[in-house]
């Protein structure tokens, strides 16, 4: 997974793989719909206990998924700091939750954006 923030929107451009088994494509959200920019010490946690999900689940290890009513994406592993975001631009995804080593930046790069 990557994540590449442009001057107009944030990107999470998944592998081959994510995609297939996480039944998930990539996500591109204006930056204008983001909202509620957190950092999460511990994603993992958080992405278990929102409920029922399709996609890869590894539970303590790795989630690539969505919630079953598809408002929610998560891309985490365990140890791995993550960014959460809602997405506030009216269409089904409303909650972002993804682990990147570079977690602090990226929150400290969408809220000054």
């Amino acid at each position: 997974m990557r994540i590449v923030i442009t001057e107009d929107s944030i990107e999470v451009r998944l592998s081959t793989w994510q995609k297939v088994l996480g039944l998930l494509r990539n996500i591109t959200v204006p930056l204008s719909a983001v909202a509620d920019v957190q950092l999460v010490e511990d994603p993992l946690r958080e992405a278990m206990a929102t409920g029922t999900k399709v996609g890869l689940r590894l539970p303590w290890l790795y989630y690539v998924a969505r919630t079953i009513r598809l408002d929610q994406a998560f891309v985490v592993r365990r140890g791995v700091p993550g960014i959460s975001f809602s997405v506030t631009n009216g269409g089904t995804l409303t909650r972002v939750l993804l682990s990147t080593p570079e977690a602090p930046a990226l929150v400290e790069r969408l809220r000054g954006a």
